[in-house]
């Protein structure tokens, strides 16, 4: 099936969103890679760890507790973190302060090691991320999965995105679009499958101005439950 164009795409999102001035609300904010380089690396520590725990657990409670983590991995600032002795990684994942967890506690130091590597090489993690280009982001999740640890899947994505990394999210309602128009058949994690759907991206950015974030949450309220709607962003915010 040939792929669909970014307009036929908008004004159906339009449609079921109640028009283009409340669907450019929802759409949110565009690239933000060039705000990237002021974040400080503990933040893209602490927020690959918060995404871990996440995973398969309720949000809000890691959300709750995390003032927690932060104050139990010293920030998380990076040099720290990699001083840690294994008793204590052990003795911090038995609080009951925080989610007690020793396998995804490990993550928390191998990841501050990826994330130095990548200083050792004479720039920020912040200014690695920022750098990598758009048109290759699952380059950047492949990195992310195969240097780090437990930051495969959606892990990784959802942590880029909450940092500011431009990024499509392979959610739902995003993966039901690729599928019902054929362009892609097998797992959504597979090789084949990612390029797809990198390409698909990289198509309809050449007829807009969205970003991959954009163009993510544009194809969601193009084919899912039509329940998110602008009053319930306003009252989110």
């Amino acid at each position: 099936m040939a792929l669909e164009k970014f307009d036929d795409i908008y004004q159906r999102a339009a449609a079921r969103k109640g028009g283009a001035a409340r669907l450019n609300i929802l759409l949110g904010p565009g690239n933000r890679d060039h705000l990237l380089p002021t974040i400080t690396d503990d933040r893209f520590l602490s927020e690959f760890s918060k995404k871990v725990f996440q995973s398969g657990f309720v949000w809000r409670v890691v959300e709750n507790k995390w003032p927690n983590f932060e104050e139990s991995f010293f920030n998380f600032t990076i040099e720290k973190v990699l001083m840690m002795p294994e008793e204590m990684m052990e003795r911090k994942a038995s609080d009951p302060k925080i989610i007690r967890n020793f396998n995804k506690v490990k993550t928390i130091k191998a990841n501050a090691l990826m994330i130095f590597d990548q200083q050792q090489q004479g720039h920020s993690f912040a200014e690695f991320i920022a750098q990598w280009p758009s048109a290759d982001i699952i380059g950047l999740w492949a990195y992310l999965k195969k240097q780090g640890q437990r930051l495969g899947g959606n892990t990784g994505p959802y942590a880029l995105r909450a940092l500011g990394k431009d990024t499509f999210i392979l959610s739902r309602d995003v993966e039901a679009y690729f599928r019902a128009h054929d362009i892609i058949t097998g797992g959504i994690q597979t090789k084949s499958s990612l390029n797809a759907i990198q390409a698909s991206f990289n198509d309809w950015q050449t007829q807009c101005d969205l970003s991959l974030g954009q163009l993510s949450r544009l194809i969601a309220y193009a084919t899912g439950d039509n329940h998110v709607h602008l009053e319930e962003v306003l009252d989110a915010e």
